[in-house]
């Protein structure tokens, strides 16, 4: 692609992607949107998902402040250990709903950005959700008071309070760990997206499914602040209606494949795009929920904004304005 009728000098972007085992997302999204990307005249990207060049996920913040990398895709809750504020935009038990966590990231984008700059040296360029997190379970469970001593796949620190105000014991893993783990009893339950639980074949190991969101597993694509000011104007506009394509993307995944996956994980007639399994599906009433907002709101939202304060003054203050009141809730 050409600038104002001159080529540009072109600019590597060494680039981190989703986990491969995220199929849909890694090899029907990002991957095409970055190889239109390295077709431009001006660019030239070498992309590759983060576990085949043996990335961990919770290093993601200072990999792309260091400049290791120019873009990649971070897994906010498992990054947040360096930054406890942007846990703040996908907590355990705040949203209910997808549409609410849409309201919830577009409220705080602008303050999320500031703080990416200030603290990371990175540009945000995408916000989107996995989807709604449930779990895939083994043994008898027929509602969420049957949790009480499972062991719990967890990806964030607010999960962990979560599962732990339901009676479970928080076990921390990476996407990629949680197949062997539950094969092998580490753990009883792993917290995923339906989608990303059937593209990674958790329904093999697992026979119980639980459609009770307890986030949405907020991801984000990142630029390195000097390498997004190595652009020009006109260049930095492209990329942005760029990114923007690609998060709505991501988006539209979120909201579109994962009823299908959890008819597919649990052996329904109308399962199309998914692999069919046979779990047995948990009917949730509404005192689960009402349960999980309890918990949020004694266990969850006090001690996240306690850690958080003691790195950024204003976590509290900026986050009610924004996701509180986006969702209703507010730290006291």
């Amino acid at each position: 692609m050409l600038l104002g009728g001159l080529a540009q000098a072109e600019t590597m972007l060494r680039t981190v992607g989703n986990f491969s085992g995220n199929k849909l997302h890694v090899e029907e999204v990002e991957r095409p949107f970055f190889n239109e990307l390295d077709a431009r005249d001006d660019l030239a990207v070498v992309y590759n998902p983060m576990d085949a060049i043996g990335v961990e996920a919770a290093d993601a913040l200072r990999l792309i402040r260091s400049g290791a990398f120019d873009v990649m895709s971070v897994q906010i809750g498992m990054a947040s250990r360096d930054e406890p504020f942007f846990e703040g935009i996908d907590l355990a038990g705040v949203s209910p709903s997808l549409d609410a966590q849409r309201e919830a990231v577009d409220a705080v984008r602008e303050a999320f950005d500031a703080r990416l700059q200030e603290r990371f040296n990175a540009k945000l360029m995408t916000l989107w959700p996995f989807g709604p997190q449930m779990m895939f379970c083994n043994g008898d469970i027929d509602g969420v008071q049957d949790l009480a001593g499972k062991k719990v796949r967890v990806f964030t620190p607010s999960m962990s309070r979560l599962v732990e105000g339901l009676g479970a014991t928080p076990v921390t893993l990476q996407f990629s760990e949680v197949y062997l783990a539950l094969q092998r009893g580490v753990a009883d339950c792993g917290v995923t997206a339906p989608s990303a639980g059937n593209n990674g074949k958790w329904p093999e190991v697992t026979d119980t499914f639980v459609p009770l969101p307890l986030a949405y597993s907020v991801q984000g694509h990142f630029m390195n602040l000097d390498t997004w000011n190595g652009f020009s104007e006109a260049q930095q506009q492209e990329l942005t209606e760029a990114f923007a394509r690609l998060e709505a993307q991501m988006w539209g995944l979120a909201s579109e494949v994962n009823d299908d996956a959890i008819a597919c994980n649990t052996g329904q007639e109308s399962c199309t795009n998914h692999e069919a399994y046979d779990m047995e599906l948990v009917e949730i009433d509404p005192s689960s929920r009402e349960l999980v907002e309890q918990i949020t709101s004694e266990a969850v939202l006090p001690v996240w904004a306690e850690t958080c304060s003691q790195q950024y003054d204003d976590c509290a203050a900026v986050w009610n304005r924004t996701v509180g009141e986006a969702s209703g809730l507010s730290i006291q």
